[in-house]
């Protein structure tokens, strides 16, 4: 399914929200160390700016956070179904779920963090089918 039809398929690709086809991120790759989060100053296909106001982006924080959230119940229902745990006082198994969440949420990082940024940006920017024949006003 293309992008266009979807906002959430277009975020979750890390597009543009106006366009859904220019890339926001000028790295396709979230595990690029340096770089990761440099984003192109303006959208190469329809021209919106990525970065709207000075500090834009500081409440991506809270996306973050919430996707983080979101994994960690995740994690914890698929360990309880799929494993199994009790909460026993001689129970040591949650604590093996507890370590195994943290090294997804440390290997999943670069990826929320970019997931963030481009939702946030995604709910400020409305779709512009027509971008071609409505260039972005300042």
């Amino acid at each position: 399914m293309p992008y266009s039809h979807s906002s959430l398929l277009s975020a979750l690709a890390n597009k543009c929200p106006r366009c859904r086809k220019g890339n926001i991120f000028t790295s396709s790759h979230a595990y690029q160390l340096k770089g990761n989060l440099e984003m192109h100053e303006h959208c190469p296909v329809c021209g919106q700016p990525t970065e709207i106001e000075v500090g834009f982006y500081y409440g991506t924080g809270y996306v973050s956070y919430a996707l983080t959230v979101a994994l960690t119940v995740a994690t914890f229902v698929a360990w309880k179904v799929l494993i199994g745990l009790s909460f026993d006082i001689d129970d040591d198994r949650i604590f093996y779920w507890l370590g195994t969440n943290i090294i997804i949420l440390i290997v999943l990082q670069p990826l929320v963090m970019r997931l963030s940024r481009s939702l946030w940006l995604s709910w400020f920017v409305d779709y512009e089918p027509d971008y071609k024949n409505k260039p972005y006003k300042k």
